[in-house]
């Protein structure tokens, strides 16, 4: 039976090996990997496929986030690309559906692999113990407040017991803030440059994100939950 298992993780390695590979290699024979390091180059590239953009954009977030890159440089790309509001919604399109599959991955590809790589570290365990205590309330918590990274969120609450259909929608609506936030931050310096509206346009947003982190704190600190890192 040990044998059985071991091998059966042995695979799901080779597996996911493979799959990285075969990603970097298509990526690298696509020009992807220069694109990433050129983001005039990635916006261009973007409005030339036109509705193709749309869907390729997405699959670059999915990438993103299930080889945890760094995503927040994607997002501000989706509102340079394709403007605030349309950038934004990508970007959280994007975000969820790369979230959701780095937790299917973590829940059911490569659980195993993940817990012994992972298992002792202080986000993961914090995150679990988060969970068995508190539920979805943890995951709005940390989703809104991000004192964890995105990446590792995804993971993380891939290996406890919740559902994925409820870290789907509670990741899509929690995130919706930052996603058009930082798209429409970013939307507006390519299309009106840097000027005093803009500086107080910036502010304002600042004060709704600050607003926004407000609310799980209170909440957290009412029910007694501990969300610090």
């Amino acid at each position: 039976m040990s044998d059985t298992k071991q091998k059966g993780g042995l695979g799901k390695i080779v597996v996911i090996v493979a799959t990285i590979a075969l990603v970097f290699v298509v990526a690298n024979q696509f020009g992807l990997i220069d694109k990433l390091k050129d983001v005039e180059g990635l916006q261009a590239w973007f409005q030339r496929l036109g509705l193709i953009g749309y869907i390729a954009y997405i699959l670059l977030y999915i990438l993103i986030a299930i080889f945890m890159l760094p995503a927040s440089a994607i997002t501000i790309v989706a509102g340079i690309t394709f403007g605030s509001v349309v950038g934004g919604l990508l970007a959280l399109v994007g975000a969820t559906i790369g979230g959701t599959i780095a937790f299917l991955i973590a829940k059911y590809v490569a659980r195993d692999t993940i817990v012994n790589k992972f298992g002792n570290n202080p986000i993961f365990k914090k995150i679990e113990k988060g969970v068995a205590e508190n539920g979805t309330s943890f995951l709005i918590l940390t989703r809104l407040v991000p004192v964890f990274p995105y990446n590792i969120q995804n993971y993380a609450y891939g290996v406890t017991s919740m559902k994925v259909v409820t870290f789907a929608i509670v990741s899509f609506i929690t995130m919706a803030p930052g996603a058009f936030i930082y798209a429409y931050m970013a939307g507006e310096i390519v299309t009106n440059g840097f000027s005093g509206k803009l500086l107080i346009q910036f502010a304002v947003a600042g004060l709704i994100l600050f607003a926004v982190s407000l609310i799980p704190k209170y909440i957290a600190k009412k029910k007694g939950i501990n969300i610090k890192s």
